[in-house]
């Protein structure tokens, strides 16, 4: 086994072979893979620990043999019963949808202070304890693993009568849902209460930067509430726009990144990718855009750079 499942499977499959072939010496191994989307061959070849759930030597060994070349780099390895190596995936996942969804709760109450959450992601991120790594405030997660393993960890959890142990993960869910709805009503808010009429340049499609995946994407979440609202929306993205186009034909694309934002009388970011954050300069984006709005989703850019250049900027959780 691979990839999440609801814990108790491969003890069940265990239990399948045995009595089915009791005799003929089958040992199950699951073998959870810790993958992120794009930089799916490097965390194959070195990834950052090996976890093997295993029902006998056989199936340790057999898997020792496969990880050879990560052995060889001396790749921790935990080897554990089966509900543990499933236990392992799913809480690793929970964890990280626990963290982002905690930030953006604090881009939350940030937003009602006056506070700046990046200022704060940074200053508890100096503790080891904690570390800085997802503490990016923003529109939050989505993808085809964090939204759907915690909703159905917390359901596997109700099934075996734990309910309540994971119960915080619903609200997790609930953090990661309002702050797409967020970005939205600060566009909204820019333009003083109504976005009817008014086009929009939505940069990004995909989930996440490196990808072509729109599972659940909190970007086109976004780009789909402003067309709802009677803005002329137009999206762009340098890997998603063909996936985009199936799911979501109400909205008008552009390949190409300096015609979306042509005209546009807000400019929302919503996916970090570098032809985004790092190589639009807030210059060349008012040389092409009728009005100096933007939104930033992700807390990616340069604020001050933007401010200074005439833009009313909006961040998520920072002013």
């Amino acid at each position: 086994g691979k990839s999440t499942v609801p814990v108790g499977t491969a003890q069940a499959l265990h239990e399948m072979i045995q009595r089915t072939s009791p005799d003929a010496g089958i040992e199950l191994a699951w073998n959870p893979e810790f993958l992120r989307e794009g930089f799916a061959v490097q965390d194959t070849l070195h990834p950052d620990r090996l976890v093997f759930g295993v029902t006998g030597p056989a199936a340790e060994l057999t898997l020792r043999k496969v990880y050879a070349r990560a052995f060889a780099d001396e790749t921790p390895v935990v080897t554990s019963d089966l509900p543990t190596a499933e236990l392992v995936k799913v809480s690793a996942n929970a964890f990280l949808a626990t963290k982002i969804s905690f930030i953006n709760a604090m881009a939350e109450i940030a937003e009602v202070t006056g506070a700046d959450v990046g200022t704060l992601a940074d200053a508890i991120g100096h503790d080891e304890r904690i570390g800085r790594r997802f503490l990016g405030a923003g529109i939050g997660f989505g993808g085809g693993c964090l939204p759907k393993d915690i909703r159905a960890f917390a359901a596997r959890a109700e099934e075996l009568g734990r309910g309540e142990s994971v119960a915080f993960l619903r609200e997790v869910d609930a953090i990661n849902l309002r702050r797409r709805a967020r970005a939205a009503e600060l566009v909204v808010e820019a333009f003083g209460g109504a976005v009817h009429g008014k086009r929009i340049a939505v940069l990004g499609a995909a989930f996440k930067p490196h990808s072509d995946d729109i599972r659940d994407s909190p970007a086109l979440d976004v780009a789909v509430q402003l067309k709802g609202l009677g803005a002329e929306v137009v999206v762009t993205d340098p890997a998603a726009l063909h996936n985009a186009r199936r799911a979501h034909p109400q909205l008008t694309y552009e390949d190409d990144r300096d015609t979306a934002l042509s005209q546009a009388d807000a400019v929302v970011l919503v996916t970090e990718w570098d032809e985004y954050r790092r190589e639009l300069s807030p210059e060349h984006a008012a040389a092409l855009t009728h009005g100096r709005i933007i939104v930033d989703g992700r807390n990616c850019l340069d604020a001050a750079a933007w401010k200074a250049a005439g833009w009313t900027y909006r961040g998520m959780g920072r002013s």
